[in-house]
């Protein structure tokens, strides 16, 4: 007899995503609808190769920031990972991240190279966990320091407000984590109250780790430092896009338009972002005075950018399954 549970298990999964895709093209349809297919063309045939190669360059610079910041994240586990591997397995999970309808099959390619050096798919998911988390305070401090700045500037910006309390809420919940243990263990006690070996096990496992990030502060105040240069080399990256299309926008701009497009797209409910990011770039670059079309225009061109260059990590895939 052959069991139906499995099929019954996967369709909650199809379903949603069949709505995530639904809600994607229905964006991106909606952002088409309000733009000149014609200005959109002509603005895509004069791109520029050299300000191209600039681009993918800074991307090239993100992905070493990021390495080295994960390195180092590991280094205060006293986990010893090899550069070379940590490099080929970040441009892996690129690839996995914008190939797959889902912010983290990278992740999950990260956690398997590094849990066996690590000795414990906890400690190993842990670090990534970190990692992420201080990515998306970075990514907020970065945006709320921009849009404070352009409003200095005079220039007003959509969602500025909700970025710097969001920003505030994440400074918030990092700093507990790492310097209140007593109110890390108020937060699990509901877990401990299961009662079940394997969960209480990595709890210990959790707050081991976490210990041990506190008892190297520079560590994370290194690898907080490296996430804050990450956003800052993506903002540049967008930059140099623009300027590829002869479209003056700004590093100022950039830097507010940028993190709050790449907040949203982190809203698990499109396919890696798409459609909801090029909402977001036509209402930011209406509102700088640019054009719905210069918007989309970018924002399609640096995903594009962004797949070109992760399909790096497809071909050491492919020679992994070799």
């Amino acid at each position: 007899m052959h069991s139906s549970a499995g099929p019954r298990r996967s369709l909650p999964r199809i379903a949603l995503g069949a709505a995530k895709l639904t809600l994607s093209l229905g964006l991106m349809a909606f952002v088409l609808r309000n733009t000149s297919l014609n200005a959109l063309w002509q603005m895509l045939r004069r791109v520029q190769p050299v300000w191209l190669v600039a681009a993918l360059a800074a991307h090239g610079v993100m992905m070493a920031l990021s390495v080295w910041r994960w390195r180092l994240l590991l280094g205060a586990q006293h986990i010893r990972v090899p550069l070379r591997t940590l490099s080929e397995s970040f441009w892996v999970a690129l690839f996995f991240n914008n190939f797959l309808p889902s912010n983290i099959g990278g992740d999950v390619v990260r956690i398997a190279d590094t849990s066996q050096l690590a000795g414990s798919k906890t400690l190993a998911t842990t670090v990534v966990l970190v990692d992420r988390v201080l990515g998306l305070f970075a990514l907020l401090t970065v945006g709320a320091v921009g849009a404070a700045t352009a409003r200095a500037f005079g220039v007003d910006t959509p969602g500025a407000g909700w970025l710097e309390l969001a920003a505030l809420a994440a400074l918030a919940m990092c700093i507990p984590l790492f310097v209140a243990p007593r109110l890390l263990d108020a937060l699990l006690r509901p877990a401990r109250a299961l009662n079940q070996p394997w969960v209480s096990e990595r709890l210990a496992l959790l707050q081991e780790a976490l210990g041990r990030f506190r008892a190297q502060p520079l560590s994370l105040v290194g690898a907080l430092a490296g996430a804050v240069g990450v956003q800052l080399v993506i903002v540049v990256f967008y930059a140099l896009t623009a300027r590829s299309l002869s479209i003056p926008l700004s590093v100022l701009l950039a830097g507010v338009l940028v993190p709050v497009a790449m907040a949203v797209q982190m809203a698990p409910v499109s396919i890696n972002g798409f459609g909801l990011r090029e909402a977001v770039f036509g209402v930011f670059f209406v509102r700088f005075g640019l054009g719905v079309e210069a918007g989309v225009a970018v924002s399609l061109l640096g995903t594009a950018l962004v797949m070109l260059f992760s399909l790096g990590g497809g071909a050491l895939f492919l020679l992994r399954r070799h």
